[in-house]
């Protein structure tokens, strides 16, 4: 992953709900009050999916990819648990049956996007049409009126807010990461960074496809849900979508 996909993925523009709404004709770009993720999950709790804290919430970003996400989903099935992913309205298209399955395997679905680019540096009718066009494509696929919302690299802009009520739709973004993306990733890194950032009612962020990062690294994640079973279970720690994790509204 580029070094500005890395700095978009952690330095995330604070924002206030409502009032970022109000503001948001005011300005595209939400203004220099941005902070590492520690900080954000201490001011913005919902944003950064924190919810019951007995509760892990484990999204998957990027797909479906055929390459890659039944991998992820056969692994699920054998650990028992579901997820939320967020899809790309691109891939979405390429792999409709995957989509659908998806779905029908118990997951929940949520929107990334339709291409994978930095809302920060698009326009907000941009971004409303590329998120409003992911949204019609996965429920097209699925039948299904997805609610929550990721933006490519966690990047939120006031555009990114803006079209997201518009549509309907939740921001959110993660409180711990594997940082699977990267070349270097392993199945020891990816538990390791998850645990790093692990907290009560955490929300994961994992990938189930390399369509954005390193060639094969989503092979680090599928290795890597092992282990974080025993992590999850010594915590105590439940897991499941975000649709079970108790988030409350921004």
């Amino acid at each position: 992953m580029r070094d500005e996909e890395r700095w978009s993925s952690e330095r995330l523009a604070l924002a206030g709900g409502g009032a970022i709404i109000a503001g948001a004709a005011i300005a595209h770009v939400l203004p220099a009050v941005a902070s590492w993720r520690g900080l954000r999950c201490w001011a913005l709790p919902a944003l950064s999916g924190i919810g019951r804290a007995d509760h892990v919430a484990l999204t998957f970003d990027d797909g479906p990819d055929p390459a890659s996400t039944p991998a992820i989903l056969d692994e699920l099935d054998l650990l028992g648990w579901r997820a939320t992913f967020f899809l790309l309205g691109s891939m979405v298209r390429r792999a409709p049956s995957l989509t659908a399955e998806l779905a029908l395997r118990g997951h929940e679905i949520a929107v990334h996007g339709d291409e994978h680019r930095s809302h920060l540096h698009r326009t907000p009718g941009a971004i409303r049409d590329d998120v409003a066009r992911a949204r019609d494509s996965i429920a097209d696929a699925t039948g299904l009126s997805p609610l929550w919302f990721r933006p490519p690299y966690g990047a939120l802009s006031a555009g990114s807010l803006t079209s997201a009520h518009q549509l309907g739709l939740r921001p959110v973004l993660w409180t711990t990461w594997g940082r699977d993306w990267r070349a270097q990733a392993t199945p020891a890194t990816v538990l390791a960074d998850v645990t790093r950032g692990l907290r009560p009612g955490a929300t994961v962020l994992l990938h189930d496809s390399d369509c954005t990062s390193v060639p094969d690294s989503w092979r680090a994640t599928l290795g890597a849900l092992p282990p974080l079973a025993e992590l999850f279970d010594r915590r105590g720690l439940a897991v499941g979508p975000l649709a079970e994790h108790g988030v409350r509204a921004a």
